[in-house]
């Protein structure tokens, strides 16, 4: 099994492991990528995940096409099935997306090495990115004649700005990790020893916050960042309202009144 799951505390560390094909996932290991993190958002003791790579030199490279096969129907007829008959025909595309599993708990891409094609796409759905030193980043699919299949361009759009994302969707150029610091794609660069450990520690401070509210953060931002000032700050003021009488709210309010640290129990 090329996906290995390890718990720390409130944090859910998901290691993608195979090496020999730089961390390239097979549609066995991309359905069990998606129903790890779709339990994980059904377990109220994970409070945060992490998705890194196995070895030090790949973080992801997406699918790996020498153990995918040609589907035996047409692309439509896969299309009009759902994810899991589809794969089932050799249509792994859409398994890299995770839009449908509604993922409000953070993701955070720890990126060693390589993060390439279906990797990237994968790592720009992670509301966190961190990066080794050694790290590099590419969308190549218009070097082979295709193009990002699982929403990487659109992605690119939204994580840094469009003048840096078309140069990199249009050539298919490789970046390394001090550039994709410098155009926002990562927020930081650690020594490749140190990275795992970083995004423990990172994960560690989100976890450490209400659970609910990092929850409800993060669904704000994914479902209202296009809307009008009216309207965006109508469903925050709702989310406000939903959180305000909650168990953790009014632990937060005691427990900085008291000069504590809180005792969050998501609820």
């Amino acid at each position: 099994m090329a996906v290995h799951v390890e718990r720390r505390e409130h944090v859910t560390l998901i290691e993608l492991d195979s090496v020999e094909s730089m961390n390239a996932l097979t549609v066995v290991d991309l359905l069990t990528l998606r129903s790890t993190l779709h339990a994980c958002q059904g377990d109220d003791a994970v409070r945060a995940i992490i998705i890194t790579g196995a070895g030090t030199n790949a973080f992801c490279t997406g699918a790996n096409l020498k153990a995918t096969f040609p589907p035996e129907e047409s692309f439509a007829t896969g299309l009009l099935k759902d994810r899991s008959q589809d794969a089932a025909q050799g249509g792994y595309t859409r398994l890299i997306d995770l839009s449908d599993l509604a993922l409000w708990k953070p993701l955070i891409a720890a990126i060693n090495g390589y993060c390439l094609g279906g990797g990237l796409e994968l790592a720009l759905q992670c509301d966190l990115r961190i990066a080794s030193a050694n790290a590099s980043f590419a969308l190549p699919e218009v070097k082979v004649a295709s193009v990002p299949a699982a929403g990487g361009m659109q992605y690119l759009l939204r994580a840094i700005p469009a003048a840096h994302a078309m140069k990199l969707a249009l050539t298919g150029a490789r970046i390394d990790a001090k550039e994709a610091l410098r155009i926002g794609l990562i927020s930081d660069v650690y020594p490749g020893a140190d990275l795992r450990d970083r995004a423990l520690e990172l994960a560690g401070q989100i976890a450490s916050n209400g659970p609910l509210a990092v929850q409800m953060v993060k669904k704000l931002a994914l479902e209202t960042a296009h809307l009008a000032p009216t309207e965006f700050t109508a469903h925050a003021n709702l989310a406000w309202g939903l959180l305000r009488d909650t168990e953790d709210r009014i632990e937060g309010r005691r427990a900085f009144g008291d000069k504590r640290p809180p005792v969050y129990r998501g609820r």
